[in-house]
Order: C-alpha cells, then sequence, then structure tokens
C-alpha cells in the first residue's frame, strides 16, 4: 500500500545527477547488505565501502554485485586509493577494480600529502574509464586548507573530471566543513558555494543536525554522504518534510498558524 499525501516535496527520481543520498559501509556483512537492500535501495544512490574496509570484507565480490543489481554504484573508500598511491601501486588499483566490477572512483588526499597537480593526474587518467568522486579537506585534526583554496581545488577538480566533489568532514562529521562540535563552518561552505555549482558537490553529513542544516539551505535534493545504513529511511523522512526538524518547511505559508510557538500555550495556564 503506498500513502499519499499533498505538498510533499519533489525528489527527483533515480538514476538521479542530483538529491544523492551516499552510504557509508563500514562492514556490513552479506546478510546484512542483503537486508539494507531491501529496505533501502530506492533511496540510496552510492555505497561507498569505506576507508580500507574492502581489504578484509568477506564475500566481497558478492557484495559488490547486490549492490549493483540493486542500482546502487559502489566504490572504494578514498583512504584505501591512498594507501596503494603511497606505495607507488596506481595501476594495480586501477586492476582492482576492473577485477571488481567497479566502475565508479574516488580520488583523495585526505590522510596523506599530495601536491594537487598530481591529484588531478589521477582524476584526469581514471575519468576515462571511471565516473570519478574526488574529496577535498584532511582528516587530520589541526590542518587547515584555506576557504578560497579549498574551493578553487574543488573547480580545479571538477575541470579534471570529477563527476562530484565531496566535502570532507570524516565520518564523524568534526572536521573539513564542520567545526569540532559538528556545526557547519557557515564561511567555507559559503566560499564553496560561490565558486562551483552546489549540485556538483557531495556535502558529507554523517550527523542528523547537519542533514537537517542542508536540506534546509539547499532544499530537499541537496547531495548528502557518510549516511549510515540505518539513517537512510530517517534522512528520506527529512527531505520530505516527515520529521518534525523540516515539519514546515515544505508546507505552504498557510500552514504557519500551526506552528508551535510558546505564547500560543499560554491560554491554557491555570
Amino acid at each position: 500500500m503506498k500513502i499519499e499525501l499533498p505538498y510533499l516535496p519533489e525528489r527527483l527520481a533515480k538514476p538521479r545527477e542530483n538529491g544523492l543520498t551516499m552510504v557509508m559501509d563500514k562492514g556490513l556483512s552479506f546478510r546484512q547488505a542483503e537486508d539494507f537492500v531491501e529496505m533501502c535501495a530506492g533511496f540510496t544512490d552510492l555505497v561507498k565501502l569505506g576507508f580500507g574496509t574492502a581489504v578484509l570484507s568477506e564475500k566481497l565480490e558478492q557484495k559488490i554485485r547486490l549492490y549493483h543489481q540493486a542500482g546502487i554504484k559502489t566504490y572504494l573508500g578514498g583512504t584505501l586509493f591512498e594507501a596503494f598511491i603511497i606505495r607507488n601501486k596506481f595501476e594495480d588499483y586501477m586492476k582492482l577494480l576492473d577485477d571488481l566490477g567497479i566502475m565508479v572512483a574516488e580520488v583523495s588526499d585526505g590522510s596523506m600529502f599530495m601536491h594537487h597537480s598530481r591529484k588531478l593526474e589521477y582524476i584526469k587518467k581514471l575519468s576515462v574509464n571511471f565516473t570519478v568522486l574526488s574529496e577535498v579537506g584532511s582528516k587530520q585534526k589541526g590542518v587547515e586548507i584555506p576557504d578560497h583554496v579549498w574551493a578553487r581545488m574543488m573547480e580545479s577538480e571538477l575541470e579534471a573530471g570529477s563527476w562530484k566533489v565531496i566535502a570532507e568532514a570524516r565520518e564523524s562529521g568534526t572536521t573539513g566543513i564542520y567545526h569540532s562540535d559538528g556545526t557547519a563552518d557557515v564561511e567555507l561552505i559559503s566560499m564553496i558555494n560561490k565558486t562551483v555549482d552546489a549540485t556538483n558537490v557531495l556535502w558529507e553529513a554523517p550527523a542528523g543536525k547537519q542533514q537537517v542544516w542542508f536540506i534546509k539551505q539547499l532544499g530537499c535534493n541537496v547531495n548528502l554522504g557518510n549516511i549510515a545504513a540505518q539513517d537512510v529511511i530517517p534522512l528520506e523522512c527529512l527531505r520530505l518534510g516527515l520529521r518534525g526538524d523540516t515539519f514546515f518547511d515544505f508546507l505552504p505559508s498557510t500552514f504557519t498558524d500551526y506552528r508551535p510557538e510558546s505564547e500560543k500555550y499560554q491560554h491554557l495556564d491555570s
């Protein structure tokens, strides 16, 4: 049974270029992946096999095949890319992608320093045969990238062939585009939005309050990543105004009288 409600915002349909939800698989078993696909495939566009978990995952090929059959693009975490690069194994990395049947590649430099010109070369080479996601921002505490440099790096990576650029936040959501308390770095995000089209950015937003912030700023079809498997449907409810945090965001202004405000309860004080 499908439940119909008026005034829900229009979500772009899969396969889509925007309104993306990227899920981080940090080591789901094959059985857990099957359960995830059953409930969430319709709302999930990308699955990232986080950091280097692919090296340790049982039934890796079967799980990738499962995600692909469900219409979910799947790729290896950027940290694993860096683990190959620092060992001078780029050709081996491309062969691994081919062997796994993966058509999406993440290029990052969040754990190691890499000259940006070298990163752009990797993007150009991979974009010939793969859909490239490139990540900007350091995973290391204390490493600060000036806002205008961050934005320019994103711009040049898109020019080099990236499909989307990822705004770094780690799975903790306390670095990169966020302050240490998890609140958004508004100045940085504003600089990014002034420099590149926000539809080309995949904003990592692992925490619910971060997802709410981006939906309120950029709408229900904002690209969001590093979503936990169990949070996909709750996130979709946020996108549609079916949770308290975004309940009124997509309703007509005629519903304003129904907003809960302290003074509206004063008449009940006896």
